[in-house]
């Protein structure tokens, strides 16, 4: 290869690890911030009275086959209109960047959202799994990507909503990325 090629792709390189650490960074800092959102009264009341309702993981997986075939409209209803749902969309209106925000029982079923997800059970997902954590809570930052539902590229921070230091759900905040 010719220097001049070589320093080209070093540089290259160079300033695409720079452009990864600083998106990381601000990332990070938006992970710290989200963080206080998983204590939030309004939240953990929502998460909770979802919880005490005990609903079965196999009518929570009916449910997201009929919410993904379009089947389920009183449910988007009743996911996205409300105290929960409106709240959210008040935190997601602080900050351009959040383009979704949705927050998810200690089973990964949607408690509230700020607008229709592409599924309803997230149970499944890396986003739930890693940030309730079988009850210990870790906030999760998921690898930026496309995102259907919201028609963005955004990178997924998830944090855990916590009550007497325990996980009792998580909530998921999508950052576009600019």
């Amino acid at each position: 290869m010719k220097t001049a090629a070589l320093v080209a792709l070093l540089l290259a390189t160079s300033a695409f690890a720079q452009s990864a650490q600083t998106m990381q960074k601000r990332l990070d800092a938006e992970a710290a911030k989200l963080s206080a959102w998983g204590s939030d009264s309004v939240i953990v009341a929502a998460v909770k009275t979802q919880n005490a309702k005990r609903v079965p993981l196999e009518t929570i997986k009916s449910l997201d086959e009929q919410w993904s075939a379009g089947k389920a409209a009183t449910l988007v209803r009743q996911t996205t209109i409300g105290t929960c749902a409106d709240y959210v969309r008040k935190l997601a209106s602080t900050n351009t960047t959040y383009s979704e925000v949705f927050v998810m029982d200690n089973q990964g079923a949607l408690v509230c959202a700020n607008a229709k997800t592409s599924d309803y059970w997230q149970g499944d997902e890396a986003k739930w799994q890693r940030a309730f954590a079988d009850g210990k809570g870790s906030v999760f930052i998921d690898r930026p990507r496309y995102d259907d539902s919201s028609s963005r590229n955004l990178a997924q921070i998830s944090v855990p909503v916590v009550e007497n230091g325990r996980a009792i759900g998580v909530i998921t905040v999508g950052v576009a990325l600019k």
